[in-house]
């Protein structure tokens, strides 16, 4: 008798591989976000697409507040072309950052999604800064 999880039965190694290998093509995780802020290997611009409200209220160290729908070649005239975005939210139950990777995407930026958002910090133990009032 077989489970609901091996009924439908699993992808051969060779489609597990790309599929698995493409995924960190689009996203990165909180760890890896904050190993490279930590040990000075930051090549990428961090973006919290949350509310401004939201954002000053805790954001990871570093993060530039950009709430997704202000994201435009305007907003971005700084950034070289190349230039790598990585963007959060508040966490699995927001779909910010989706919307923010399209709008990067659809100007041709490279972004990737940090899974986990500000749920996944919290989560790996990290903290968030408070803007000062």
């Amino acid at each position: 008798m077989s489970s609901m999880v091996s009924r439908p039965p699993a992808a051969d190694s060779s489609r597990a591989l790309a599929h698995f290998e493409s995924l960190l093509e689009f996203e990165t995780d909180c760890w890896d976000v904050n190993h490279a802020i930590t040990n000075d290997r930051k090549d990428f611009v961090l973006l919290d697409v949350r509310s401004e409200e939201n954002y000053k209220k805790g954001h990871i160290e570093g993060a530039i507040s950009l709430p997704y729908a202000r994201i435009t070649e305007d907003s971005l005239k700084e950034y070289s072309l190349d230039t790598l975005f990585v963007v959060y939210c508040a966490g699995p139950h927001c779909n910010a950052t989706e919307k923010a990777a399209i709008r990067l995407a659809k100007l041709g930026r490279p972004v990737k999604k940090m899974i986990g958002g500000i749920t996944g910090w919290r989560d790996e133990g990290f903290s968030l800064t408070e803007e000062d009032s």
